[in-house]
């Protein structure tokens, strides 16, 4: 990984898109703060299309997307999103949370047929695997099973790779993120879902404009779009995560978590004056 410092200006300049995770990326102990929020609305202000693309529930996820400045928030690892159905007010950071369309890769009966395999998954975790629950934001989740690792309840290595491995015995993807184990049915990721919303969005390929994009991440679960966008960022806080993980970060910033989303935002707002970041 390379400081952020080091990334060229003549590829910043390309950059018209900027997605990023958001839970220790977007947010610092759990909550967005000011300067990141301020960042979000910066971007949109200038322009720049903002998807925010993480493992949180569709329902977590509701009132961001009908507050903060972004086209769309991209949840359960892919499987949905929400996008505001007001366009004009996605250029300043609104009072009041703007109404929502959400939007499924999967029809409707594959997502019912697939939430009754995922709960029967969830009880035998819970039943075989003592100290290991599911994450308190279960009940949002409509594509996807999620156990806590690290936001209220802290599991081991060996715990964590344990629960991975059921998932997968069960047929499931399983990936972690900074503080759940997530498990669904489907061939959806953040990767794909990130080209999917680009198609839904804008009619556009996201392969076909890579150059155009950046990602912002900071765990294992982040690690394919590490993989596949030449411009990729990880906040600090991303040291802990990277002996787990295969594929690195092009650049890391110095600070950890929102502030270090922020220092990306300045990046690619004030282009010639990176050296001042």
């Amino acid at each position: 990984m390379k400081k952020l410092t080091s990334w060229a200006l003549t590829e910043r300049a390309q950059i018209t898109g900027v997605f990023t995770d958001i839970d220790d990326t977007l947010t610092t102990e759990g909550e967005i703060t000011p300067d990141a929020l301020e960042a979000l609305g910066a971007l949109k202000a200038a322009g720049f299309k903002v998807v925010a693309i993480t493992g949180r529930p569709v329902g977590w996820s509701e009132p961001f997307a009908a507050s903060w400045p972004v086209d769309a928030i991209v949840a359960e690892n892919g499987a949905v999103a929400l996008r505001p159905e007001d366009k004009k007010s996605l250029q300043a950071i609104p009072d009041e949370r703007k109404p929502l369309s959400k939007l499924y890769q999967q029809d409707a009966a594959t997502r019912s047929a697939n939430f009754a395999r995922m709960q029967a998954v969830l009880a035998r975790i819970e039943r075989e695997m003592p100290g290991v629950a599911r994450a308190t934001d279960s009940p949002g989740r409509e594509t996807d099973i999620a156990i806590d690792h690290s936001e209220f309840v802290q599991l081991s290595d060996a715990q964590i790779a344990a629960v991975v491995a059921l998932m997968k015995s069960e047929g499931m993807h399983a990936t972690v993120s900074s503080i759940h184990i997530n498990g669904w049915y489907g061939g959806h990721n953040k990767l794909e879902g990130a080209r999917w919303i680009v198609r839904q969005l804008w009619q556009r390929d996201l392969d076909a404009e890579m150059d155009q994009w950046v990602y912002i991440g900071d765990s294992t679960n982040d690690q394919l779009m590490f993989k596949t966008f030449a411009n990729s960022v990880g906040v600090a806080n991303i040291a802990r995560f990277v002996p787990q993980l295969a594929h690195l970060p092009r650049y890391v910033t110095q600070g950890e978590r929102g502030a270090g989303f922020t220092e990306v935002v300045k990046m690619l707002l004030t282009p010639a004056d990176a050296h001042s970041v």
